[in-house]
């Protein structure tokens, strides 16, 4: 497989461009790339570049773009997550499986169980963290375009916005997740921390017209509700 990098900046096929240094680094030391080998850049902007590395020297990775391709890899679904935060590599693998799955966007919410309760310059550095996470899966999977990570909020002050069935994973819901899911086109997904949403949490989701549906009869794990529930999606709508 051609190695992918992310690259923030305008691109245009004939054009050279420099690989930030953490990218370069990578390239280097953990890829082993050498001179004339072939990458993939994109700029979340559409489409992806077929490229070439012209130079090294050092850290300073200069490349060649040689062809636009106009290739999309985006889900047939559009679904919005609304997370619950969870800790450590808990929250690092939901937001890294999810976009793999083909999410749309991310909004983490601290409830009421959240181990992780960033705030202030520690909510946006997470943030911007789970950002990174996003972009590092979207190299992995081959996709280009570049979900959004919205700014930490508590699960009390949140507000769906746009189109999309309102689906609230709870253990307890007699409706089956199937069932909920089988006429639209566009989600947006509710999922607990760890121990999951409290029942004032669950009504008040409820009250904002989520609608509670159970994955099976086993209790899953933060890091894998959103990741079964997208995985579900994509069987019903046949996205492979």
């Amino acid at each position: 497989m051609v190695p992918r990098f992310y690259l923030d900046a305008p691109l245009r096929a004939g054009g050279v461009c420099t690989l930030p240094e953490d990218a370069a680094h990578h390239a280097i030391h953990v890829l082993r790339l050498r001179e004339g080998d072939e990458v993939t850049l994109f700029n979340g902007r559409g489409g992806e570049f077929a490229a070439r590395i012209a130079s090294i020297q050092r850290l300073r990775i200069a490349i060649d773009l040689l062809q636009h391709r106009p290739i999309e890899r985006e889900a047939p679904l559009r679904v919005t997550l609304v997370q619950g935060v969870s800790a450590g590599e808990k929250m690092d693998s939901t937001v890294r499986k999810a976009v793999e799955l083909g999410v749309a966007e991310v909004q983490p919410v601290v409830a009421a169980r959240s181990v992780a309760r960033p705030k202030g310059e520690r909510a946006e550095g997470r943030r911007a963290h789970w950002q990174k996470v996003v972009i590092a899966a979207c190299e992995q999977c081959g996709r280009n375009r570049i979900p959004e990570v919205h700014p930490l909020i508590a699960v009390s002050d949140y507000r769906a916005t746009g189109a999309g069935m309102k689906i609230l994973l709870s253990p307890q819901a007699q409706l089956k997740f199937s069932e909920a899911a089988k006429d639209s086109t566009a989600f947006i997904l509710a999922a607990g921390p760890e121990a999951g949403f409290t029942a004032e949490e669950e009504a008040a989701l409820a009250a904002a017209g989520f609608v509670p549906a159970s994955l099976g009869p086993r209790v899953l794990r933060t890091e894998t509700a959103a990741v079964a529930a997208l995985a579900a999606l994509n069987a019903l709508r046949g996205d492979s």
